[in-house]
């Protein structure tokens, strides 16, 4: 199954045009399954049938996997299984018809201001790393997007004067404005520390990690769980505890609610709604920031 499989990464890559990480993400969970399959004697997909995959889930129950990670594992068979359907390749799709568990939605941990403000404030001195972790963390908060897309940003989609940045994806692009406390915070870290921590490198990229290379996911979950342990937040906080946390300050300041869609990248209204239940106001999405986002 691993050609199968590889054929099907290289459809993901060539036609769909995804993003690397869900290249990764498909590939990894795609792997497990084909492991499990080839230890049940099955090495090709026309062989797998419903009752072999539902197995695969409960073996992955078994293990202690979590229900969204089992839901999304499910999401990569359902999507190869449909293309091996789709090219011909097999009589019938197997994943048709499975279910994934159901998966309890946990309300998210949002900071208060203060505990938003104590963890902005820790990144005090004036080291490079301290001056990109200030700029980095301030950055976050001001407008509220991924870590992935935080890490991955360039320096020609920021524009310090007007104060926007601009993230792109295989699906959309959208325009987030940030106020004058980040803009302050990433001068100094352009002004300061950017070109001590590339060492002589070359990068688009607008953070850079202490060696001029860029930065791991991981390696900026280390540097926000630091700062609030420094802080005395005692939630279990990650980089998307300050998306939540956003989102949740501008609604409670009165935002309009479709403007913080615009500005989350939520595709469904509903997920947006699930912070707060605020009647929101017909402002546009520079005037509901302006208005409502209690660091400017």
């Amino acid at each position: 199954m691993e050609t199968e499989i590889r054929e099907f990464m290289e459809y993901l890559s060539e036609e769909r045009q995804v993003s690397k990480n869900t290249q990764m993400s498909y590939g990894r969970d795609l792997g497990q399954m084909e492991e499990y399959l080839r230890g049940q004697g099955v090495e090709v997909p026309g062989k797998v049938t419903k009752t072999l995959l539902n197995s695969y889930i409960l073996h992955l129950e078994k293990e202690g996997r979590a229900a969204t990670t089992i839901s999304r594992m499910l999401a990569s068979m359902k999507a190869f299984f449909h293309y091996e359907f789709s090219r011909g390749h097999i009589r019938r799709d197997p994943a048709e018809f499975l279910k994934a568990p159901k998966v309890e939605k946990k309300a998210p941990t949002i900071l208060t201001v203060e505990e938003v403000t104590s963890l902005l404030n820790q990144p005090g001195g004036s080291t490079p790393k301290e001056l990109r972790d200030k700029a980095m963390l301030e950055l976050l908060y001001a407008t509220g997007i991924r870590v992935s897309e935080l890490i991955g940003l360039k320096l020609e989609e920021v524009n310090i004067p007007i104060g926007f940045i601009t993230c792109r994806d295989e699906h959309r692009e959208r325009t987030i404005p940030f106020g004058k406390i980040t803009r302050q915070a990433l001068e100094i870290y352009l002004r300061e520390a950017r070109d001590i921590l590339l060492k002589g490198k070359e990068s688009e990229l607008l953070f850079v990690n202490c060696s001029g290379t860029p930065m791991s996911r991981q390696g900026f979950w280390k540097i926000i769980k630091h700062y609030g342990a420094m802080a005395g937040i005692t939630e279990d906080i990650t980089p998307h505890t300050l998306r939540h946390s956003f989102a949740a300050h501008l609604i409670g300041g009165g935002a309009d609610l479709r403007a913080v869609q615009t500005m989350m990248g939520h595709s469904d209204m509903a997920t947006t709604q699930a912070y707060t239940a605020y009647v929101h106001r017909e402002d546009t999405v520079r005037t509901a920031y302006n208005t409502a986002h209690p660091r400017q």
